[in-house]
């Protein structure tokens, strides 16, 4: 069956094109940022110095620096290892799908993360773009639910595939590992999703004639019930033709007169009184 659309698909070569295009440059600059973590922890290795005390130490002024340089230093190698494909993986869906919303979101996951650990971390220095990762996987998560178009739920989908553990690292576990970052960064990458899934534009794909707004909705069903109105019920008089108009009778009496006068009716006799 052959439906009707209502509003032009885009030319699917050129469409290719721009998401392959958007696609590469979120990869180049997830893949950028994991460079830089990865030159950090290079340079604390070849001079053999540790930058730990530029983390987050809550409840210290001192420690309020680490709330802009945590997310760039790990306590080791390994630390590292452990955050760099899903900063990559996560960083690559939301710059690709949201690149309008992604510098926000991430700013406010950067900052928020940090800003929880201050306020609530244990008295130790909290390092790691742990926090930056569960705030990228929960932003992707439920802005997929809100959106729910395809590349966002699809997105959602991947990020909850390969990442949905994080649900329960957002609670104490390990006590080497920080689980304030990771719950400021889930609670601010909600509120991200929350605030601005809406500045990037869903795709354009098929609208069907019941996707229509209340208001086209209303007017069609209108005119189709003037429409079976004026199929079976009876026109007004005024719109009936007529179909023999009788002629006026010619005044006065003789040739010609259609109409025969006839004689007045006499007076009836009153009866005889009774004897």
């Amino acid at each position: 069956m052959d439906v009707p659309l209502n509003q032009p698909l885009p030319d699917p070569h050129e469409q290719t094109r721009l998401d392959r295009g958007r696609f590469l440059r979120a990869l180049l600059l997830s893949a950028g940022f994991i460079t830089v973590l990865w030159w950090i922890k290079l340079v604390e290795t070849w001079l053999g110095v540790s930058f730990s005390a530029l983390g987050i130490f809550p409840k210290a002024a001192t420690g309020l620096v680490g709330i802009l340089t945590a997310p760039l230093l790990h306590g080791s190698v390994g630390h590292l290892i452990n955050n760099t494909l899903p900063l990559l993986v996560l960083g690559t869906l939301m710059l690709s799908i949201y690149p309008r919303a992604a510098l926000r979101s991430i700013l406010l996951v950067w900052l928020g993360s940090g800003l929880v650990v201050w306020i609530i971390g244990r008295l130790s220095y909290h390092l790691g773009a742990s926090g930056l990762s569960h705030g990228l996987m929960f932003f992707l998560f439920i802005a997929g639910a809100l959106r729910r178009d395809r590349p966002a739920i699809a997105a959602a989908m991947i990020a909850f595939f390969l990442y949905g553990g994080m649900l329960l690292t957002i609670l104490p576990g390990e006590p080497e590992v920080s689980w304030e970052a990771h719950m400021g960064g889930a609670f601010f990458g909600a509120l991200a999703a929350v605030l601005f899934f809406r500045l990037d534009p869903a795709p354009a794909g098929k609208r069907y004639s019941w996707e229509d707004d209340e208001h086209e909705a209303d007017a069609l069903e209108e005119a189709l019930a003037a429409e079976e109105r004026g199929m079976y019920e009876p026109p007004p008089p005024e719109g009936v033709p007529v179909l023999w108009v009788r002629p006026e009778a010619p005044t006065g009496h003789g040739a010609g007169a259609d109409v025969i006068p006839f004689p007045p009716r006499r007076p009836a006799s009153p009866d005889p009184p009774a004897q």
